[in-house]
C-alpha cells in the first residue's frame, strides 16, 4: 500500500514527520505502507516498553473491551484496583491515581504538593524544578520545565517554579525560602539529552527536603517501570519519596499514567482532582498485563544484560569515530557525538536499506536510545551495526 497524502493536511501540523505511513508493528519492529521494515529504537519515546503489539497486552485489551470500556471514574472498576494494589505493593506509596498522560500525571503532583502546602506550610506553592529539566506540554508543566525557550512560548508563565542546577546541592539550598513546598525532578533528565542525577545528589536531595519540611516530587514518566533496570529509578539511590509520577512504559502503548503519593502526602478531597477518563478499565487492564510481565522473576535482569551490552557497543562506536561517549541507566542511553550532525545520522539511519533505523536526536551532537525492554541481543547488535553504517553514511569511511 503506497503513501496516500490526500489526507495529509486535515492533521494539524506540531511535528516534522518523514514521508512515511505505519502500517504495522511487531516488537523491536515496524513496518511502513511500502512494506520497508524498520528496526525501533524510538518505541513511541520510551512508551513500547515490551514493544509493538505484545500479545498479552492484545489480549488483555480484547477481553477487557468485551466486558467493559469506560463505567467513569465515579465508580469503582476491578482492572484499576488490580493495578494500584500491584503498585502500592513494590513500592513506597499508599495511593495511586491513574491518569491519561505524563503530563496530566505531573499536573496532578503540582496540585497535590500545592494542596499540602496549603494545609501544611501556610500556603507555600513554589515547586523547586531544574534547568533542562521536561515535565509536559500543558501550561503547569511546561512552566516546571527548564527547556529553554520555554519561558516564553506561551508566556505568561504558571507562577512558581524556580530553577536549580541539577546535582548541584547548594543551588537548590538557596532557592527555599518560605514559599517554597516541594522539589520536583527526574532522576535521569531525557530529554536534556539523557543526563542522570547522581546517587549522591538524589539522598542528599533527600536529606535536605526532609530536614526543610519539603515535598520530594520524582518524575518517573520516562525512567519508570523498569526503564532503568529497576522497576522504579529512585531504588537505585535508595530513598524514600513522597510523590512519583509515572507514565510512557507503564502502558507500553496504550494513554496511561500514575500519580503515586505515600499517605501523609494524599490530602486530595472529592473535587479536588479527576478526569472523564482517568482509570478506565481498558487501559488499566494493559496496565495489568504489562505489569505482570515487568516484575515477573528474571525480566529485569534481562534488562540489564541488554543495557550492558548496548553501553558496551555504543562505546565502541564512539572509540571508533572519535566521538565523546555515551551515558545513562539501563536502556534509556545516549551516544554523545563530537559535532552536531546527529539529525544527518537519524536521517541516514531510517533510510538505509533493505532495513530502516529508527533513532531519536533530542540534541543536535547527541542521539538517544529506548529500545524495548525485552530487545533481543540479536536486535541489540544488528541496531549497532546499522548506526555504524549510518554514521559512515554521513561522515564517510573511517
Amino acid at each position: 500500500m503506497d503513501f496516500d497524502r490526500s489526507g495529509v493536511n486535515a492533521l494539524m501540523e506540531i511535528t516534522n514527520r518523514p514521508e512515511l505511513v505505519f502500517a504495522r508493528g511487531w516488537g523491536s519492529w515496524l513496518e511502513d505502507s511500502a512494506g520497508k521494515r524498520y528496526l525501533d529504537f524510538v518505541q513511541g519515546w520510551a512508551v513500547n516498553c515490551l514493544g509493538h503489539c505484545p500479545a498479552p497486552v492484545v489480549a488483555a485489551l480484547s477481553a477487557q473491551a468485551g466486558r467493559l470500556i469506560n463505567p467513569s471514574p465515579a465508580f469503582y472498576n476491578q482492572p484499576a484496583i488490580d493495578l494500584a494494589k500491584r503498585l502500592v505493593s513494590v513500592s513506597c506509596f499508599d495511593r495511586i491515581f491513574f491518569a491519561n498522560s505524563g503530563a496530566e500525571a505531573n499536573e496532578g503532583a503540582i496540585k497535590l504538593a500545592r494542596k499540602w502546602g496549603r494545609l501544611h506550610r501556610k500556603g507555600a506553592y513554589k515547586i523547586i524544578t531544574f534547568d533542562h529539566s521536561f515535565h509536559g506540554r500543558t501550561l503547569a508543566t511546561m512552566s516546571a520545565s527548564g527547556k529553554p525557550g520555554w519561558d516564553t512560548l506561551f508566556a505568561p508563565q504558571v507562577d512558581g517554579f524556580p530553577k536549580a542546577v541539577l546535582n548541584d546541592l547548594e543551588s537548590v539550598r538557596v532557592l527555599i525560602d518560605d514559599r517554597t513546598v516541594a522539589v520536583m525532578l527526574e532522576p535521569v533528565q531525557g530529554e536534556a539529552g539523557v543526563i542522570p542525577a547522581t546517587v549522591e545528589f538524589l539522598r542528599q536531595l533527600r536529606q535536605l527536603t526532609e530536614a526543610a519540611g519539603l515535598l520530594l516530587i520524582l518524575d518517573e514518566v520516562q525512567t519508570g517501570m523498569g526503564r532503568t533496570g529497576t522497576l522504579f529509578a529512585y531504588e537505585h539511590a535508595d530513598i524514600t519519596p513522597d510523590i512519583i509520577t509515572l507514565g510512557k512504559g507503564i502502558g507500553g502503548g496504550v494513554p496511561l499514567s500514575a500519580l503515586c503519593a505515600r499517605e501523609a502526602v494524599s490530602c486530595f478531597q472529592p473535587g479536588d482532582q479527576g478526569g472523564t477518563y482517568n482509570g478506565n478499565p481498558l487501559m488499566a487492564a494493559a496496565g495489568v498485563a504489562i505489569f505482570d510481565i515487568l516484575t515477573a522473576p528474571g525480566f529485569l535482569a534481562s534488562v540489564n544484560e541488554r543495557a550492558a551490552q548496548l553501553s558496551e557497543g555504543l562505546l565502541a562506536l564512539s572509540s571508533k569515530w572519535g566521538m565523546r561517549g555515551e551515558r545513562g541507566a539501563g536502556l534509556l542511553r545516549a551516544l554523545v557525538l563530537d559535532r552536531g550532525d546527529a539529525v544527518a545520522i537519524v536521517e541516514a539511519a531510517r533510510a538505509l536499506t533493505p532495513d530502516g533505523l529508527l533513532l531519536n536526536s533530542p540534541r543536535p551532537e547527541l542521539l538517544r536510545f529506548m529500545p524495548a525492554l525485552n530487545v533481543s541481543a540479536d536486535e541489540v547488535a544488528r541496531m549497532l551495526a546499522y548506526l555504524d553504517e549510518a554514521v559512515r553514511k554521513v561522515r564517510g569511511p573511517r
